[in-house]
């Protein structure tokens, strides 16, 4: 599921924090990975990709990525798993996450 954020008066890893998530153990050059536990094991878990734009009067726009992993990848050497990308229970962290930005966004 896919969605932006305008005129974010924060950085990133504060946005991250301010969200629940931490960094994933890799990260694409040119975006943010990062996730949030759903419970004390590693799978399930929310995962977050976050790339930077700029609007053409260069403001700054967050696009956010989010999937659910439901498992980690199963082939040695790969990174794809299985994951939702869509669905309710991926629509309501979304919904989570909006919420909250409005507290940080001006």
């Amino acid at each position: 599921m896919q969605f932006e954020v305008k005129n974010l008066q924060e950085n990133i890893n504060t946005v991250m924090r301010k969200i629940g998530y931490q960094p994933a153990y890799f990260q694409k050059e040119g975006e943010t990975s990062i996730v949030r536990q759903i419970t004390r094991a590693d799978y399930p878990r929310f995962h977050l990709y976050i790339k930077e734009s700029r609007t053409m009067d260069s403001s700054v726009v967050l696009i956010f990525n989010l999937h659910l992993d439901q498992k980690k990848p199963s082939y040695e050497g790969q990174t794809g798993h299985s994951g939702d990308h869509d669905g309710p229970v991926v629509e309501v962290e979304a919904e989570r996450i909006k919420e909250l930005l409005p507290r940080i966004v001006q």
